[in-house]
């Protein structure tokens, strides 16, 4: 990457695809002040627009700047296509450790729409388990008072995926009596566990007639890759079973 340019701060704006919503105030008061001793050490990556330039990475850094006073900020500035831009911007801030569990549930949508991606391919860019961006993205189920909570850090996500049990029009109330009582995951799970079944999701029955659909076509497969291997050639199958749909991967030796 080139030498960091100076650019008026006035002449950049953040990112469109930012997923982060909520930016720790203190954070950035102390990031301002060492700013104000040390300089800037990491320039932010920008990218130019008609008119001004838009911020790639380091948002954090050029509002840090805009507290400490700063007119001009240094900056690389770089050249790649809109799509390109958008996930450049979307999976640096998803990778990072400090997003909330919503805000990265809000990048992973943004990347599937953007890309057209599978959760399966979606987790391959960003090195995910695909189980653990299907179990993020269901956060975004939740009612919004909820999500709001999340994301000030009023509870953790697994008080969060608890509470995805509850029917969404009780999901608030209960979400105060978690507050209120400051009970941990256990207890929020327990007393979850007792609410009155009206106020509980039902869990989605199988019926035989989808369970021996799903049988037919394991054995079906099967027998194909048995068929193929008596023939003599190398099969590999791998099989992974998530909540909505069962994945099949065939490799083929040439």
């Amino acid at each position: 990457m080139k030498h960091a340019k100076e650019i008026a701060i006035d002449q950049i704006k953040p990112n469109r695809y930012q997923p982060r919503k909520e930016f720790n105030q203190d954070a950035l008061f102390e990031l301002a002040q060492s700013i104000r001793e040390n300089g800037l050490i990491q320039p932010i990556v920008v990218y130019p627009q008609a008119e001004g330039y838009e911020i790639i990475a380091g948002e954090r850094r050029y509002r840090a700047m805009i507290l400490a006073g700063y007119t001009c900020i240094p900056c690389h500035v770089m050249n790649a296509k809109e799509h390109e831009i958008a996930q450049l911007a979307l999976i640096e801030n998803i990778q990072r450790e400090d997003l909330s569990p919503i805000e990265e549930a809000d990048g992973y949508v943004q990347l599937i729409r953007l890309k057209g991606w599978t959760q399966e391919k979606l987790a391959q860019v960003v090195g995910k388990s695909q189980s653990s961006i299907a179990n993020k993205i269901r956060l975004l189920q939740l009612a919004a008072g909820v999500q709001v909570a999340i994301n000030r850090h009023e509870i953790s996500e697994r008080h969060a995926r608890a509470l995805l049990q509850v029917q969404h029009e009780h999901q608030e109330a209960i979400l105060d009596e978690i507050i209120k009582r400051k009970l941990n995951v256990a207890q929020t799970e327990r007393y979850i566990s007792n609410l009155d079944q009206d106020k509980v999701k039902k869990s989605k029955p199988k019926t035989k007639g989808l369970a021996r659909h799903i049988r037919i076509a394991k054995n079906t497969l099967r027998q194909a890759v048995s068929m193929i291997e008596k023939a003599g050639t190398k099969v590999k199958i791998e099989e992974k079973d998530y909540e909505d749909e069962v994945v099949y991967r065939i490799s083929i030796k040439k």
